[in-house]
């Protein structure tokens, strides 16, 4: 048994096959999703891009979940009538005979006591500065990986890509895998007010995305 914590992208490439590409279009094709922000979301999303400007140097990993992830997720709601989003739940799997295990910070997934079927994940709440990450994207991808061989046997989900985020103090990095096969978007700094604008739309149509998958 080995923990998410443990691998890196290289690690992933050695044992699992899987691969980068820096041109995806399941990941562009996410990206160009439209969702609508309203003035509420608009104004509650300066109020949150002002203090992250202000603190995100000095936010420990907690401060930085409780005083802003929390809230712009919440703004998202990815909760439904089948759909729920949980948070550091144990969540593992066995891929080609290894068994991978660990808390991702936040999945979203049908069930409401008990998670099946994932299909988003945000990991790795990092500081900017003092990380010790040797690599969260490496991690993130482990739990996506689990995810995608689970959901092979879910008609609803066969063979559709799973969806991912990271973030690194401001910087938000979105993911999608798909077989072996994953891809990574630029960095979307927070502190900036438009771009922070586009996390919330991208989430929005992730949200919008599972959604219409379970008929909701």
């Amino acid at each position: 048994m080995s923990n998410f914590k443990q691998w890196t992208r290289d690690k992933l490439w050695d044992k699992f096959g899987l691969e980068q590409t820096f041109d995806h279009p399941v990941l562009q094709d996410w990206l160009a999703m439209q969702a609508e922000i309203d003035d509420f979301e608009r104004q509650t999303l300066s109020r949150l891009q002002q203090n992250l400007l202000r603190y995100v140097d000095y936010w420990n990993e907690e401060e930085v979940k409780i005083k802003f992830i929390g809230n712009l997720l919440t703004l998202v709601n990815f909760d439904g009538k089948r759909i729920s989003a949980f948070a550091d739940r144990e969540f593992g799997g066995v891929v080609d005979e290894v068994e991978l295990t660990g808390k991702p910070d936040f999945i979203v997934a049908r069930g409401k006591q008990e998670m099946k079927s994932p299909f988003f994940f945000l990991h790795e709440y990092k500081k900017e500065l003092d990380n010790d990450s040797p690599d969260p994207a490496g991690q993130l991808l482990a739990a996506m990986l689990v995810a995608y061989t689970h959901n092979l046997e879910v008609e609803q989900l066969k063979e559709k890509p799973v969806y991912g985020a990271y973030v690194v103090g401001r910087s938000w990095y979105f993911v999608v895998l798909k077989a072996r096969e994953y891809c990574i978007s630029l960095a979307h700094d927070a502190t900036h007010k438009d771009q922070l604008i586009e996390i919330l739309r991208i989430l929005k149509a992730n949200r919008q995305m599972i959604r219409e998958i379970w008929g909701e």
